[in-house]
């Protein structure tokens, strides 16, 4: 059975809690000061209900030494005082949830049923470290083709394209393929031709003298010049337009480039590397690249795959960022099953910014299944890769099925409001949950 602290000075409201939490299936132990919470600690709880304002002391300082003590043991702040301030130190010290008096009893057995299960979930098998650059990380069969790749690339000086789509780490594959050559030492200047209007594109890429168009009061030094002997990267080659296209051709055909308001050509030995989440192969429908530069850019290519088409390396993603970025934290096995089932249609770019706000709204060190924020764009039988199924009943049922459970979360469990929510009654909601197999302990 699990146990549940409640430290709470005030008799009646503690009593009551006492009798909600005791029949919701909870073990309770009690105390009504902060000494006495200390000693109640010798035995770790599951979960903490802690009232801030205590007779004997702060209970932010007591939050405060119980996560240095035992990281991983969820606390659920209490107060009967709306301060956004405690509110946001309560937060900021790590505490799970932070709720305010009178209770809202069924929002607030949710929450310590959720405590509960984040306290208890097994976390997922760590990873074993890899070799590779830190956030170049994958071992799955068509992520060994692009390090394959990326080392050939890397001994020679001709030009790279590298496809796929946006999110998928097209830049860091460059960077890799440039740190593992011949020009590391030397400059990797990067341009994102999609962000640049396309008035200045040939300013930035090629430079300007003085005075070759209004708004030019001094000469500059384009992309190509400033990087040297190193690597141009090119990101979007798929968005420049079809008059510089040209113009870039000739600069790879001829090795020279003039500044805008000169006539005068200057050598580039820099190595080019470009990359698009754009059809630019002239057998495609739709390629925004002419063909002679096409060939000339492509002279190696390199696909980068989807994530959803390497799940395998979802943990060693997780598993990488959380060493670099959030030390110490770790994702419960159920958790990391939920991020492998999950299609990720921004790729590496969203998985990575969908943990990042995990570690930062969910301060507990173990991280579980309803801290991750995933959509609804999951991996079912009906969407799965290679699937024909058309069954459109299913469909709508996993549908509505993401619906419930996503307003269930952003009610912290409370079904009133998650009715509300939805724009349905709560006995249509209760039966809506019956219906899809909806387990109640775990919304």
């Amino acid at each position: 059975m699990t146990t549940v602290l409640i430290v709470e000075d005030e008799k009646t409201i503690r009593e009551g809690l006492i009798r909600a939490v005791g029949r919701a299936g909870h073990q309770v132990v009690a105390a009504a000061t902060i000494a006495e919470a200390r000693a109640s600690l010798a035995r770790v709880p599951d979960c903490v209900l802690l009232d801030i304002r205590l007779p004997d002391g702060d209970g932010l300082e007591l939050l405060s030494d119980i996560r240095k003590l035992h990281p991983r043991l969820p606390v659920i702040m209490a107060t009967a005082y709306g301060d956004s301030e405690r509110a946001i130190a309560a937060m900021r010290a790590g505490a799970f949830e932070y709720i305010t008096k009178p209770f809202d009893l069924e929002g607030l057995l949710s929450t310590v049923a959720r405590a509960v299960r984040s306290s208890n979930a097994e976390p997922a098998p760590r990873q074993p470290e890899t070799s590779e650059l830190p956030a170049l990380i994958g071992a799955s069969p068509r992520m060994l083709d692009v390090w394959k790749a990326v080392g050939r690339a890397a001994g020679s000086d001709a030009p790279v394209l590298i496809t796929g789509e946006s999110g998928t780490g097209k830049e860091l594959v460059a960077r890799a393929i440039h740190d593992n050559g011949t020009r590391a030492d030397e400059p990797f200047v990067a341009i994102n031709l999609a962000a640049v209007p396309a008035t200045l594109i040939e300013s930035e890429l090629f430079g300007h003298e003085k005075g070759s168009f209004t708004g030019a009061d001094k000469r500059r030094e384009g992309r190509f010049e400033l990087a040297g002997h190193g690597t141009i990267f090119l990101d979007e080659i798929g968005d420049l337009d079809v008059a510089l296209q040209s113009k870039l051709l000739r600069v790879l055909q001829e090795g020279t480039f003039e500044r805008l308001g000169s006539g005068t050509p200057i050598a580039t030995h820099a190595r080019v590397i470009s990359a698009t989440s754009k059809p630019v192969d002239p057998r495609t429908p739709g390629a925004t690249l002419r063909e002679d530069l096409f060939y000339r850019l492509g002279v190696i290519r390199i696909e980068v795959p989807p994530l959803r088409d390497r799940r395998s390396d979802i943990p060693l993603l997780v598993d990488g960022f959380l060493r670099r970025k959030f030390p110490g934290r770790v994702v419960s096995a159920a958790a990391m099953q939920k991020l492998t089932a999950h299609d990720w249609p921004g790729n590496v770019r969203e998985l990575l910014h969908v943990v990042e706000r995990a570690c930062v709204m969910h301060p507990s060190q173990l991280l579980d299944v309803d801290d991750f924020d995933v959509g609804a764009r999951t991996l079912t039988p009906s969407t799965s890769p290679g699937s024909d199924s058309l069954d459109l009943r299913a469909a709508i049922e996993a549908l509505e099925r993401d619906f419930v459970h996503r307003a269930l979360k952003r009610a912290q469990g409370n079904r009133a409001e998650a009715a509300r929510l939805l724009g349905i009654a709560r006995p249509q909601l209760y039966a809506k949950m019956k219906q899809l197999g909806i387990d109640p302990d775990e919304s």
